[in-house]
């Protein structure tokens, strides 16, 4: 069975949910954090990172859009038209790469300047970046009917939930973004969310 491996806080909670969300025979393998930088993992993924994706064989698959990508192919049980499954890729790629990494000075200022006063100015500069990047997804979900970022429940949610949680450790309010706010509640309420967060040992924030 292939193996999924994740750790609490990260965007490894996206793929652990798209699992619960189809009962795909993934098993979930959750580890403390710290030890994404122990020789058994980064015998799995050097770059110490989650999620990774270990198969059967041994191939190992990383990066969450590529194993959601995978999940959905491989178990999905629902038929899309053309253009809304290439509406699911471009939102999660957003998400994935610009939206993630705008959270990048705020969780390891270290990386991107010297010294307390120019770490602060990296923060303050990602926060405003970190706006206009919700002030975006407030609008798509907005137009798209308010309940689903694609209009109906798609991978793209899972992702949008990570992001929205991690609102909750930086200067911004998630009362800033009603839309947003109402989808992080909705997710939630999500029965099977609530398994993904319990595997993943976190808890609801809303």
């Amino acid at each position: 069975m292939p193996k999924l491996y994740t750790m609490p806080g990260t965007c490894a909670l996206a793929p652990n949910i798209a699992v619960a969300w189809l009962g795909a025979p993934i098993e979930i393998a959750n580890m403390a954090y710290g030890d994404h930088k122990k020789d058994a993992y980064l015998a799995i993924n050097p770059r110490a990172q989650v999620p990774a994706l270990v198969f059967d064989d041994g191939d190992v698959l990383t990066e969450a859009a590529a194993i959601l990508a995978h999940i959905g192919a491989a178990y999905g049980k629902e038929s899309y038209a053309r253009d809304e499954r290439l509406g699911r890729k471009e939102a999660l790629s957003y998400m994935t790469s610009e939206v993630h990494g705008a959270y990048g000075p705020h969780f390891a200022a270290a990386r991107y300047a010297d010294g307390e006063a120019a770490q602060a100015e990296v923060k303050r500069k990602s926060y405003d970046r970190l706006h206009e990047h919700f002030v975006r997804l407030e609008k798509t979900l907005n137009d798209a009917g308010g309940e689903w970022y694609l209009g109906r429940r798609s991978f793209a949610d899972a992702y949008l939930y990570v992001l929205t949680r991690w609102i909750k450790q930086t200067p911004l309010s998630i009362d800033d973004y009603p839309a947003l706010k109402g989808h992080r509640a909705r997710m939630e309420a999500d029965e099977k969310v609530g398994v993904a967060l319990k595997r993943q040992g976190m808890d609801p924030v809303g």
